[in-house]
């Protein structure tokens, strides 16, 4: 039997996103204009702005980038003396026609200081209720671990690589051992990559490549299906599971390892490596796998569940 990963099995064009972007809107240091002319200058056809407390649906810039509408927001949490984690950051986009949600320039109160971080999911259900695809942000910088956002229900992704972060403090480079947890427990979770760009130089080094028409609403379906794979800048072009082997197809790389949390998996090395596979255990639940080109960029795929 065959089983091919979302973002390979459907037909359409790949489109590069991106979904977690600051401007001066709120604490970036990049004109909205600007920001967008430079995806759109680095070959991004799509883009959401999720500026902190205040909602965009609006194109900035003179140049044909389709606009996911944005906000990011957060839940502050007692500090590391406590022995608590000391946030929680959620991203929304959506489609910038729909009726629901915030107007262009909403600005939306802070959500708030509690003791625990299962009161996010008020936060997430009113972003739902906006008709927003939410997303979990930047763990490891948020100081939680995987318990502290176990229970909460909705988001369709969690970041697993956050420029910003991996550039101002080396935390959030490979957030595949907090995903790898949830996998286990049959979450569709899906991993995007995101540059959460403040300064200029965040911007542009961490995406999403969505297989889906060039349109806000399948672009957002897209996300909802898992239609899609992360990348910081190799290309994977073929995932799938076929009579118990696991088979990759990518550009030029040095490294394809696959994983999956309860048994070590083989991993293919060597200076052009352009196709991998490996053998899986029986009993396998899912299989994932990640791509290490010359530079040490990444890309990862979304898994595909095999039970």
């Amino acid at each position: 039997m065959l089983i091919r990963q979302n973002a390979f099995e459907r037909e359409g064009t790949f489109l590069k996103g991106g979904m977690h972007c600051h401007t001066t809107r709120s604490d970036g240091k990049g004109d909205p204009g600007d920001v967008i002319r430079m995806h759109y200058e680095h070959g991004y056809h799509f883009l959401a702005l999720t500026d902190h407390n205040i909602f965009n649906r609006r194109n900035y810039a003179d140049v044909p980038m389709t606009m996911l509408s944005g906000i990011e927001r957060n839940l502050e949490l007692p500090g590391w003396k406590k022995d608590r984690p000391h946030c929680i950051h959620i991203v929304g986009v959506g489609d910038p026609a729909a009726q629901e949600g915030p107007a262009q320039d909403e600005i939306i109160p802070r959500y708030g200081r509690y003791e625990d971080s299962s009161a996010a999911q008020g936060m997430i259900d009113e972003m739902h209720r906006w008709g927003l695809k939410t997303f979990y942000c930047h763990p490891e910088w948020s100081g939680t671990a995987y318990a502290d956002f176990r229970t909460l229900q909705g988001n369709f992704g969690m970041e697993l690589w956050n420029s910003g972060c991996a550039i101002e403090n080396d935390v959030d480079t490979d957030n595949g051992h907090y995903w790898d947890e949830a996998l286990d427990e049959n979450r569709r979770l899906w991993g995007v990559a995101v540059d959460d760009g403040h300064s200029m130089e965040h911007h542009c080094k961490g995406w999403v490549t969505v297989k889906a028409e060039n349109s806000a609403p399948a672009i957002l379906q897209a996300l909802e299906d898992g239609a899609f794979y992360a990348s910081c800048g190799p290309e994977i072009h073929d995932f799938y599971v076929e009579d118990g082997r696991a088979y990759l197809d990518c550009s030029d790389a040095v490294c394809v390892s696959f994983r999956t949390l309860r048994n070590p998996l083989t991993k293919t090395a060597g200076e052009h490596v352009t196709h991998a596979e490996s053998g899986l255990h029986e009993g396998t639940h899912y299989v994932r796998a990640v791509v290490t080109d010359a530079y040490g960029r990444k890309a990862w795929t979304n898994p595909i569940f095999l039970r």
